[in-house]
């Protein structure tokens, strides 16, 4: 039996009704908050049928990860980035997590994301998507950068991976997420400092 084959005309219209979708449903929530974002709202910004967004996405928190994962990774594997290794492990994570404040303090960013943590927390099927295509990637990242340290010397021998990510990273999120406090690169620096104070290597006895 023959295959059947799209049509490039009908390809590209639905990529662009793609593209569409996941810019309104960035800028609702942006605007709106997540809790007045709808389908119905987003189908209409975009200029589909709400049928088209079902065709795609079960919910709008699948639809609105999708549209966070094109907004942080502009499409390419969050599994291909690396870590900064210049060999100075403090200078890297510093590097790292100032970056990391900078974009959760930006405005484009924030609506999404603590949508985005508000769904996963009550939806399991987004739950296992986020732990699978994003968190879990991203960890293993960060795992491979302290594991380079590890070899170097540069950290304890005994030192759990997860344990030092949830470290160094925990408090950043957690201070974003509570509003704690102001998040500030010098804060992204004393985290680091402090973790790494517990993480290292003792010195030998004299």
């Amino acid at each position: 039996m023959p295959t059947q084959k799209v049509a490039p005309d009908s390809s590209r219209r639905s990529q662009a009704a793609r593209r569409a979708i996941l810019t309104a449903a960035l800028d609702l929530v942006s605007e709106l908050g997540y809790a007045k974002l709808s389908i119905e709202g987003i189908a209409s910004a975009a200029g589909v049928g709400k049928q088209t967004i079902y065709r795609w996405w079960p919910s709008k928190g699948a639809l609105l990860f999708d549209a966070f994962l094109t907004l942080t990774t502009d499409g390419q594997d969050v599994g291909e980035a690396a870590l900064p290794d210049t060999g100075d492990l403090a200078g890297d994570l510093k590097a790292v997590l100032r970056a990391t404040v900078e974009e959760l303090n930006d405005p484009r960013y924030d609506q999404p994301m603590r949508a985005l943590h508000t769904e996963v927390v009550h939806d399991p099927a987004l739950a296992a998507a986020y732990q699978e295509r994003l968190d879990g990637p991203l960890r293993e990242l960060k795992k491979e950068r302290l594991r380079a340290a590890r070899r170097a010397g540069q950290l304890a021998e005994d030192v759990d991976l997860d344990v030092a990510v949830d470290l160094l990273f925990g408090p950043i999120l957690n201070r974003w997420l509570q509003r704690t406090g102001p998040l500030t690169a010098e804060y992204a620096d004393q985290v680091v400092d402090a973790a790494l104070r517990g993480l290292r290597p003792a010195s030998p006895a004299r």
